[in-house]
């Protein structure tokens, strides 16, 4: 399989599957396409006219280019890797947040880029946002509270949730969100996932040529990741 991504250090939704297939040791290999150049739209193109990353070319015939859609393909094609949880009050949660992710908690998107080369000061954010966070921490309790889970991830052991999450995991960590500590340490065991530990080694490496400054506008870096 073929997965093509967009800049490891902003691109949230390419993160999603990539940390899955990496996370559960589905062989792949990938192309990043670096954002807002000048042949980023043809390039992708090339590989599905929905003109957006990311995409998984699986053959010739079968190519997908939407974060979910893939997670569910890769969950029929990998049955006994468990995509999603096992336990069927458990997976029916999971799927039902991964939709909430999938199409919602659009102020903090919007608010906090993801950009995983800084660490910014936290500030006030409106109220929206505020509440979107809240919200965020509210689910991730509940599905750590649904009998069954052991380990320190929504459900339990790392699963197609925890992936379609992980860009919040990010987006909270990088600007300083003051979140409870059962949510903190949820971010933490993320974070330290080998899987996302080697999407953010590639991230901090890319050429700073591919940087978008935009993203930083209205922040304070306390700390740049790539300066050490």
């Amino acid at each position: 399989m073929h997965l093509i991504i967009g800049n490891k250090l902003y691109s949230s939704w390419s993160l999603r599957p990539w940390l899955l297939m990496k996370a559960m040791d589905m062989p792949f290999k990938e192309t990043v396409i670096p954002l807002r150049q000048p042949d980023t739209a043809a390039r992708i193109k090339s590989f599905s006219a929905a003109g957006k990353v990311p995409v998984l070319v699986v053959t010739d015939e079968i190519r997908i280019w939407e974060s979910l859609a893939i997670m569910e393909h890769l969950a029929e094609v990998y049955r006994q890797q468990n995509v999603w949880p096992a336990n069927p009050v458990q997976r029916a949660h999971a799927r039902s947040i991964a939709n909430m992710m999938h199409a919602g908690f659009q102020p903090l998107r919007a608010a906090c880029p993801m950009n995983l080369s800084k660490h910014f000061a936290f500030k006030d954010y409106a109220p929206d946002v505020v509440a979107t966070v809240a919200q965020i921490e509210t689910i991730w309790r509940e599905a750590r509270a649904i009998p069954g889970a052991a380990g320190p991830f929504l459900y339990g052991a790392f699963s197609a949730a925890d992936a379609m999450y992980a860009p919040v995991v990010a987006r909270l960590d990088t600007y300083g969100w003051p979140v409870a500590p059962d949510t903190r340490a949820y971010v933490d065991a993320v974070l330290a996932h080998p899987a996302f530990v080697a999407w953010r080694k590639d991230a901090l490496a890319e050429p700073r040529a591919w940087d978008i400054t935009d993203y930083e506008t209205g922040f304070t870096p306390i700390k740049d990741h790539r300066a050490s």
